[in-house]
This record gives structure tokens, sequence and C-alpha cells, in this order.
């Protein structure tokens, strides 16, 4: 089997279990009792801590461990909103996760904010002059992920960051596609928040973190014991935050080699479909895109048929966003970008790790237009 998914959900790592262990035997202890037992996973978490601030650039009082991406991002954008409402206007891109998306909808639903989508272009680019304008005295937070789950697009955050900046408007980013591929130090892209999911990096489900400014209040989502510095109660998953710290650490030391290499086999895949199947369309922009990420839309195909077809040739892959698992409408993402709904519903998504070889690749280009070609054969 070739897994083309990554982006749903990659392998848990051999380093990073090896890491884990420990937090799940001996130091099995609550880091918050004053034991030696406890003690020593308190160690653990501050390990952790302070491994995942070194590759944000910032403090290690400023790493919130959560449960995942969507806790993150929930926290994030609630937690930032409630405790400085301002306008109760939220500016977002018209490409968001559903975890942004939803929550920035619970908030107008529910606490009377208004919620401003941003459009994007044909490659999923937002729109900055657009962007630009919607940064007013009244816009409470600004979020706009670093780059797209479904169509790999990687957005200028360095430069809304500075527009935010220059508007005083607190600005998020969903990181969650962006951990391991591209910079995550928030000083150099000028975020205010950043939300992490460990289970994209070789680390199990159920771990994230979130980075929050010290200068900018939080509500916190969870009330208790008031771990996490008060911002997130409950007795942490040590194991989790170890975890995902010794992911994002070992895909940070790697980064300068996996990423030319995969963006590589990346652009090999998209050369050889695109010469394969001269009809097909990729989805997102050519070049600013995820090192690891291919997507396309086949039109006068079915997505899911052709997903089946790749799956029968051992090639195992998506049609886009897996939280929208279900679903059978067409992709919001491609809609945004202007791409016809009956398009929109052919698409598929190849994403890999950067333990992907080039053979594999090279099987699942000729995997993909034998694959499009039969599903065409098929149609009415």
């Amino acid at each position: 089997m070739i897994y083309l998914d990554a982006a749903a959900t990659a392998p848990v790592r051999r380093e990073v279990l090896e890491a884990m262990w420990p937090a799940l035997t001996q130091d099995f202890g609550n880091p918050s009792s004053h034991h030696t037992v406890g003690e020593a996973a308190g160690r653990a978490l501050d390990y952790a801590r302070r491994t995942a601030a070194q590759v944000l650039g910032c403090r290690p009082g400023e790493i919130i461990f959560t449960s995942g991406g969507t806790e993150a991002n929930n926290l994030a954008i609630k937690g930032l909103a409630l405790a400085t409402p301002r306008g109760k206007r939220i500016v977002v891109s018209a490409v968001e996760h559903p975890s942004v998306l939803e929550t920035v909808e619970y908030l107008e639903r529910l606490h009377g904010f208004t919620l401003v989508r941003v459009p994007v272009d044909p490659d999923g680019v937002v729109d900055l002059k657009a962007l630009a304008a919607e940064l007013t005295p009244e816009t409470t937070l600004c979020t706009v992920m670093y780059a797209n789950n479904e169509v790999g697009t990687i957005q200028p955050v360095e430069e809304i960051a500075r527009l935010c900046r220059e508007a005083k408007v607190p600005f998020h980013t969903d990181a969650v596609q962006a951990a391991g591929w591209l910079d995550l130090d928030v000083g150099r892209l000028g975020v205010d928040a950043l939300s992490i999911s460990g289970h994209k990096l070789g680390a199990p489900k159920g771990c994230g973190l979130l980075y929050v400014s010290g200068r900018r209040p939080l509500e916190p989502l969870v009330h208790g014991g008031g771990q996490e510095n008060g911002r997130r109660s409950g007795t942490e998953n040590v194991a989790g935050a170890v975890a995902i710290a010794t992911a994002l650490s070992l895909a940070e030391k790697e980064r300068a080699e996996t990423v030319p290499r995969v963006t590589g086999y990346r652009d090999y895949l998209i050369e050889q479909v695109l010469k394969a199947l001269p009809e097909a369309q990729l989805t997102g922009h050519r070049t600013e895109r995820l090192p690891a990420s291919a997507s396309f839309c086949f039109p006068g195909t079915s997505g899911e048929a052709v997903l089946l077809e790749l799956e029968r040739r051992g090639v195992v892959c998506s049609s886009g966003s897996a939280c929208s698992a279900g679903s059978d409408e067409p992709s919001g993402v491609l809609l945004a970008m202007g791409i016809d709904p009956a398009v929109a519903q052919t698409a598929v998504r190849l994403t890999f790790t950067a333990a992907v070889k080039e053979a594999e690749i090279a099987l699942a280009a000729r995997a993909v237009a034998s694959a499009v070609r039969d599903v065409r054969k098929l149609a009415p």
C-alpha cells in the first residue's frame, strides 16, 4: 500500500513512541502532585513545553497543550474574542478549516459577533486588499490559515500579520498543515496565536498545542484546577505533550533536508498527472503550496470513484478534508476558489510524509492516470 493521505493523519514515529514511553510507565504521576512521582511527570511536561517553545521561538509560558488542532483553534478564537470583544467583528478567509469557521459561527450565533469572510483568488490565496479593508477599529480578531488542508496553498502570513499589526488587530493562524514543512518562528511570522496538531507530525491523535502571545488576554474554555497557567484546566496529557514536542522538534531539525527533496517529488507527481491527463485541473497555487501536497479535479469523473479505483491499485488518498467525511456536498474551499460545483465533486488530494519514496510517487502518478481513465470509461 502507498499511503498518500498524510494531511488527514500521519503514522506515529518510532522516536516519538520511545519519548512517550516513560510518561506512560514509570513517570505516570499527576504533574500537579507534590511528591516524587508527580514531580517526575512535571519535569517531563516542562521539558515538552521548553522543546516546543524552542521550535516556535517563544517563551515556554506561551505554550498551551491541547487535545489537538480543533481545540487549539477553538481556544484561540473564542479565548481571544471573548477576552477582548472590541467591535465583535471577526475576519476570516473564505477557505478556513471547519474548526475555525464553525467556531466563529458559534460566536456569531450566541455572542453577537459578526463573521466577515474575505475572498480568495482562483489559486486559493487571500485577497490582501480586501482583507486590509476589513481591519477596522471594530475588528476583534483576524484568523487566516497558514496553509490549506485541501489544496495546499500557502498564505502570505507575514504580510497578513503586518497588516494586522498596523490596524492593531490580533492575528491567529491555523498552522496544523504547515507544521513540519514551513517556518514556525512566531516572531518572524508576527502572529499573536498559532495552532498545531500532533497527529499530522508523527505524534498520536489527541495531542496539540496553541501558542498565544503573553501580551494577549485569553478567556479559557475549560475551567477547573487552573492548569496551563489557568488557560486550560484539567490534568495534562503528559505523554501527549512529550509526543507533540518531540515530533515538532524532529521535523524542524529535518526540515532543511526534507523540504527540497519532497518538493521535487510533489512537482514530479503534478507534472506526470497533468501530462497523462491534459484535461485534469490542478487545484491550489502551482508553487506557493505545501511541499507534500498535490490536488486535482478530474472533470467528467466522480472523485469517490477515482479514490476507489486508486485504492484497488494500492494507493490510498482522499477527496479533501477528512473533517468533512461523509458529506456529499462539494468542497467549500473549491467553491470559494471559483470552481464549478460539478467539477469540485471530482477532487482528489494526494498528501505524503517526509518518509515517502521516489518510487512510490512514480507508481502513484501512473495509478492516478490509469484510475481516471478507467472511471471515465464507465461514465454514462
